[in-house]
């Protein structure tokens, strides 16, 4: 893990220094300001020392809550430590609705595989796997909202203003950003299935006289599960860096909003420090899919 961030770290700083436009002294400045005026802003943060010099410094404020962005010098921790609570609330809810609904679906078009059922939800996947996310939030917005005012207009409200209120303004988010998993689940999860049901393990279970809901259900889906597992595990990682066009789009002003104001502004350091905030994610439940892995299937046993 620890090698993970520090070469994301290092690449997030040069990729930084390697944009035209990428000068700190021109964020702080303003781009209207001077170059006397930016040059004293050069000498006074260190923007001549040596980029490696820069980095180290970098990195000591990123790990001691002392980095503050360029453009308006608000402090980068305190700033994600503010949109966390609406980003974990997206993503969580969302991955919740895609995983339940994925694996229902994906279950359902095995079981039903070559009939109807299986046909419509193929097309219902692929629909929802090729809708962009910021598309079908926009739709969501105009048909749900200006139209007919069934649900708010975007925004945040936290969970201390009373369960409902927190659900309803989350409703549109995580319906606009779990479509598209549930399509891609549910056709992941009828793949494993169709290919684990003919295995030798499964022909056992059925010539032992076990009945249909135990060979599927404790054979079948236990072992099918496992790319799921890995999938989720990456994908609920990554999303909890931000998940920028929802948020944008709904206007949660959480982590994923403030990556794209910053990314907008050439901010290096809330770039960096989302960025390995994310990172960071991403690697621990990458650890505990790994983990996971000896729960859903006893031939994988964790050894020290």
């Amino acid at each position: 893990m620890a090698l993970v961030l520090w070469a994301i770290s290092v690449i997030t700083f040069v990729i930084f220094y390697l944009i035209p436009g990428g000068d700190p002294a021109l964020r702080i400045a303003g781009r209207n300001s001077n170059e006397a005026l930016r040059a004293q802003i050069r000498e006074d943060y260190g923007f001549n020392d040596a980029k490696p010099v820069q980095y180290v410094r970098l990195m000591e404020k990123t790990f001691n809550g002392q980095l503050e962005s360029y453009s308006d010098r608000t402090n980068v921790r305190e700033r994600l430590l503010q949109g966390v609570p609406a980003t974990a609330s997206l993503i969580l809810g969302a991955a919740a609705i895609w995983l339940f609904f994925g694996v229902l679906l994906g279950v359902i078009s095995a079981v039903y595989a070559g009939r109807w059922p299986d046909r419509l939800l193929t097309i219902f996947a692929i629909t929802g796997i090729s809708l962009p996310e910021f598309w079908i939030g926009l739709l969501a917005l105009y048909w749900l909202t200006y139209k007919v005012s069934w649900f708010p207009p975007g925004g945040y409200a936290p969970l201390t203003a009373g369960p409902v209120q927190w659900a309803y303004h989350l409703v549109l988010p995580w319906a606009t950003l779990a479509l598209l998993s549930i399509g891609f689940y549910s056709r992941l999860l009828r793949s494993n299935i169709l290919d684990t049901i003919h295995d030798d393990f499964v022909r056992t279970a059925w010539a032992k006289g076990l009945s249909r809901r135990r060979v599927l259900g404790r054979h079948v889906l236990r072992n099918a599960l496992i790319p799921i597992v890995t999938v989720f595990g990456l994908d609920v990682g990554a999303s909890l860096g931000g998940a920028i066009l929802v948020e944008k789009v709904f206007g949660l002003n959480g982590v994923g909003q403030y990556i794209a104001d910053s990314v907008g502004s050439l901010d290096l350091p809330p770039i960096l420090g989302t960025t390995l905030y994310g990172a960071f994610l991403i690697v621990a439940f990458s650890a505990l899919v790994d983990i996971a892995y000896a729960f859903i299937d006893p031939r994988i046993r964790l050894q020290a």
